[in-house]
């Protein structure tokens, strides 16, 4: 055997162990933070309170309609959010967009804009509707904008999708303004599950599925995220592989944004750190990405909770302090894609 052919054995010997335990770590982590989720807040909802007062208790009756929605929420919501993120950058083929930095988010606010002052008796489902469709079509508007415009440094792409944001929110908020609407337009687009509750989350399921269908369709991710030629050479549908992410991206970011609202940075910051650790397999990552998400979403969660217990601060602030602040080291470490 030659010296090659050892350290090629080697390699995975010394990666695998530590996989392993990451794996192993993110799962006692989501588990004990799911627990904290259930029993953390302002009314005594604890397993001692629970189990003394039988099915028929406060304790019990507040267990099943507001802390276990929920704590599933955000557990769909992280999970959903990280695989959004994973797609578009499989997609655009740079490792620092997400549907928050690509205008996507701000399409979808703008139909829930426009549901609001046309169609303000429509059903949470049909808002969904419309803000999918809308966020469909940023999505389209992002990617031919990215091919029409030459760019030769990976950062400069979230910036043109942040200033194509930055003129779709300016045209909600100035509409929203002139209509007396910034109100009912904040309270669906703040980051936030305080409301959180039986019957009003169950549209987040829809985001479930579509980690689902994008599983299904990780190896197709995978080849389009080494370019349209290359897919095309292995007999790969380009477009239509292109148009299926498009639709997850589009009805996650839908289906949060009518549940919790905006959530900054989660699909940016999770998927880089997956490929820090697996690399850059798209159907090896879901699982990781999953996880990681969902268990960043629980800690921001607990945390918004109890810093200022016992008032609840926003979520979309807590993961937006620290979602910039892993953006930032992601960015300035020596080995980052943006160097």
């Amino acid at each position: 055997m030659t010296a090659l052919d050892t350290a090629s054995a080697s390699t995975p010997t010394r990666e695998r162990p530590r996989r392993t335990w990451v794996g192993v770590l993110v799962g006692v982590l989501l588990v004990v933070l799911a627990g904290l989720s259930l029993f953390v807040g302002v009314s005594d909802v604890s397993p001692v309170a629970v189990l003394t007062g039988g099915p028929g208790s406060d304790a019990a009756f507040l267990l099943g309609v507001s802390r276990i929605p929920r704590t599933v929420a955000v557990v769909l919501v992280g999970a959903s959010l990280g695989i959004a993120g994973l797609i578009m950058q499989m997609l655009v083929r740079n490792k620092f967009v997400e549907p928050g930095t690509t205008g996507v988010s701000e399409f979808a606010t703008l139909g829930m804009l426009v549901t609001i002052v046309f169609f303000p008796g429509m059903a949470v489902v049909g808002k969904m509707g419309v803000a999918a469709v809308f966020g469909l079509v940023g999505t389209w508007v992002f990617l031919q904008v990215v091919k029409a415009v030459p760019v030769r440094q990976l950062v400069l792409v979230p910036l043109v999708g942040i200033m194509l944001g930055g003129v779709v929110g300016a045209v909600t908020v100035f509409f929203a303004y002139r209509l007396d609407l910034l109100q009912s337009l904040g309270q669906w687009s703040q980051g936030s599950f305080a409301t959180v509750m039986q019957g009003r989350y169950e549209f987040v399921w829809i985001a479930g599925v579509m980690v689902g269908v994008a599983w299904l369709a990780a190896d197709r991710f995978s080849v389009i995220g080494l370019g349209e030629e290359f897919a095309t050479n292995l007999g790969l549908d380009y477009r239509r592989v292109v148009a299926v992410g498009m639709v997850i991206i589009a009805v996650i970011t839908a289906a949060v944004l009518v549940t919790a609202g905006l959530i900054p940075f989660l699909g940016l910051v999770v998927p880089n750190v997956v490929s820090l650790v697996i690399g850059d397999n798209v159907r090896r990552a879901i699982p990781w990405v999953a996880g990681l998400g969902a268990v960043f979403v629980l800690g921001c969660d607990v945390l918004a909770r109890v810093v200022r217990f016992p008032y609840e601060i926003p979520l979309s602030v807590v993961v937006g302090v620290l979602g910039a602040a892993l953006f930032l080291w992601l960015l300035l470490r020596r080995r980052s894609r943006a160097h």
